[in-house]
């Protein structure tokens, strides 16, 4: 037994040392910029996504307005820049206030909605998220109105530019999965995955619901704001179609379900798929809508034949492969009756 778990724990080991390697080394690979702008998307994505599986996977609460903490990110680093009139490279040193602002948004909005259970919780969402959409749209003395805000000149060549982006999406996308790496196995992980089984059960049990569900929600908008300011200095303009933009909450739902929801790898290798194929459908067809009923279809194709997403289903396939068949825990075997003892002799030998 302990020489297949260190033969697990090496294979682990030996994946994430090539897996790497190969996002280290992919600029470096496909010099293309188109190819480098699609990994940079894609990694946005994969930050994004496990951190809000963090709090949504974990927990079981389904929040469709975490576009709220990533278009106020980016809204946050815009603002800042133009106002305290910072140019250049900066403007980076303003991306852990795009965190904060994340975060302290997610207190009052996870007060609010968190005292309501799952159903409720996801119109919550959905209204707050069209609020502050509203708000982008008319306070156009500090939003900019449907002009936006525009970012600071970065004074980088193309290639260095797409080159230095992507290394600062792969570092927040390390960090979000790192975080949720941390978070799964821990006593707090474990808390809120009692509430996603059985929130009635784990409050019995003594889990502080509310005060769990915050701080996860807390944890997941700050990382999202972050990503939100990373997004807008690549993008260089943010707006409030695409700060705000419903299709990214359901983007996020739909690579969270398509690698499966709760797990590790699951919404990164959804962000991996998802994100990429639908830049390239956008590309690809002048049709606008194309691509988002192209989504659509592909839920519905998720939900039907495979709902609990390509890892779990994998790893279940893999098992049954293995064992063959077989029960993967051998039948405890029943125990032999137990011979007469002498006392249960026959009378007869007894009185000789």
């Amino acid at each position: 037994m302990t020489g297949t778990v260190s033969r697990q724990r090496a294979l682990a080991g030996l994946a994430l040392t090539v897996l790497a390697v190969a996002a280290v080394g992919f600029p470096l690979v496909f010099s293309s910029t188109v190819v480098t702008n699609y990994a940079v998307y894609a990694l946005i994505f994969v930050a994004a996504v496990s951190a809000w599986n963090v709090f949504s996977g974990f927990s079981g609460y389904i929040s469709l307005g975490h576009a709220v903490f990533f278009g106020s990110g980016a809204y946050a680093v815009g603002i800042a820049a133009r106002d305290w009139h910072v140019t250049g490279t900066g403007v980076f040193a303003l991306l852990p206030l795009a965190a904060a602002v994340g975060a302290a948004i997610a207190v009052p909005f996870g007060l609010i909605a968190l005292r309501v259970r799952r159903h409720t919780f996801i119109v919550i969402t959905i209204a707050v998220f069209f609020i502050f959409q509203l708000m982008a749209f008319n306070l156009n003395s500090f939003t900019g109105g449907t002009i936006g805000v525009a970012a600071p000149f970065l004074p980088w060549s193309p290639t260095s530019f797409y080159d230095r982006f992507y290394y600062l999406a792969l570092g927040c996308a390390v960090l979000a999965t790192v975080i949720a790496v941390l978070v799964r196995p821990s006593r707090f992980g474990l808390q809120l995955r009692a509430i996603r089984d059985d929130e009635d059960r784990a409050r019995g049990l003594g889990v502080h619901a509310m005060r769990v569900k915050l701080a996860a929600f807390t944890l997941s908008a700050a990382v999202t704001g972050l990503v939100g300011g990373v997004w807008f200095l690549y993008l260089t303009q943010v707006e409030p179609p695409s700060g705000y933009d419903p299709l990214f909450d359901l983007s996020l739902v739909l690579m969270a379900f398509l690698g499966g929801l709760g797990t590790i790898s699951g919404p990164v290798i959804g962000a991996l798929i998802i994100e990429p194929a639908q830049l390239y459908l956008n590309i690809r067809f002048t049709n606008g809508y194309l691509s988002e009923i192209l989504l659509g279809v592909v839920f519905l194709a998720i939900v039907l034949f495979v709902p609990r997403g390509i890892v779990p289903t994998g790893g279940e396939w893999v098992r049954r492969l293995r064992t063959r068949g077989r029960p993967v825990i051998a039948p405890v075997p029943t125990a032999a009756p137990a011979p007469p003892e002498a006392s249960e002799a026959p009378a007869g030998e007894a009185r000789r």
